[in-house]
C-alpha cells in the first residue's frame, strides 16, 4: 500500500515526447558503439580509467534502454525504473572503486597516448549527448537520470584526457587510478541522488494540509 495525492494526475500515463525518445534512441546507439570501441581500447592499453568509462558506457545503454519502455508510462512505473537505474549506477561505482583499488596493487602503467585519443573521442560523443538532453534535466527521476548519467560521462571523459596528460608527466599509472577512482565517486553520488528522487515520487511525505488530501490506494503492479 502506498499515500498518494487523490487530486494529483501526476501518476497517470503521459504521451511521451517524440524528440525525447528519438534523443534517447541517438544516445542508446552513440553509447552502445562506444562501449564496444573504448573496452577494446582500455584492455590494450592497460589504462583502467577508460575500461572504467567503457563499462559506464554500457550500464547507460542500459538505462537508455529501460527509460524507452518506460516512457509514457505512469509516473509511478517511471520512478520505479530510476529507481532500478539508480541502483545500476550505484553498483557501477562500487565496482569500479574495488577494481581500481586491486590495480594499484600491481598493474602496468597504460599508454598515454590511446588514453588521450579514445578521451577524445568518448567526450565528443558524451557532450553530443549532453547537449541534446540538456533541457531535461530538470525532470521526473527518470528524465533527470539520463541527464545525470550524460553529465556524469562527460566529466568523466574530461578526467580521462587529465589522466593521460598525467600518465606522460609522470611516467606511473597513478594518475589513471585516480581518475578511475573519481569516476567511482561519480557513479555512487550519481546513484544515490537518482534513487533519492525516485524514492520520493514513490514514496511522498504526507501534506501538511492533513490526512484529508490524500487516499490509501494499492500500487500499480
Amino acid at each position: 500500500m502506498t499515500m498518494v495525492c487523490s487530486s494529483c494526475q501526476s501518476d497517470t500515463p503521459q504521451t511521451p515526447d517524440p524528440r525525447w525518445r528519438r534523443m534517447l534512441w541517438i544516445a542508446l546507439a552513440i553509447n552502445l558503439a562506444m562501449f564496444a570501441g573504448e573496452i577494446v581500447m582500455g584492455i590494450a592499453s592497460g589504462s583502467r580509467s577508460l575500461q572504467a568509462d567503457a563499462l559506464d558506457f554500457l550500464g547507460d545503454s542500459t538505462n537508455y534502454a529501460i527509460s524507452l519502455g518506460v516512457a509514457g508510462m505512469a509516473l509511478g512505473w517511471r520512478s520505479r525504473a530510476a529507481l532500478l537505474k539508480g541502483g545500476t549506477i550505484l553498483a557501477f561505482g562500487l565496482y569500479v572503486l574495488v577494481t581500481t583499488v586491486l590495480a594499484a596493487l600491481g598493474g602496468r602503467v597504460p599508454q598515454a597516448e590511446t588514453m588521450g585519443i579514445v578521451g577524445v573521442i568518448a567526450l565528443i560523443a558524451n557532450g553530443s549527448v549532453a547537449f541534446m538532453l540538456y533541457r531535461y534535466r530538470s525532470g521526473d527521476a527518470n528524465m533527470r537520470s539520463v541527464w545525470i548519467c550524460s553529465r556524469n560521462d562527460a566529466i568523466g571523459n574530461l578526467a580521462v584526457l587529465l589522466a593521460a596528460a598525467g600518465v606522460v608527466g609522470t611516467g606511473t599509472a597513478w594518475p589513471d587510478l585516480a581518475v578511475a577512482l573519481i569516476m567511482a565517486a561519480l557513479g555512487i553520488w550519481g546513484g544515490l541522488q537518482i534513487i533519492a528522487q525516485a524514492r520520493a515520487e514513490l514514496w511522498p511525505k504526507p501534506s501538511s494540509e492533513g490526512p484529508a488530501q490524500h487516499s490509501l490506494v494499492s500500487p500499480s503492479l
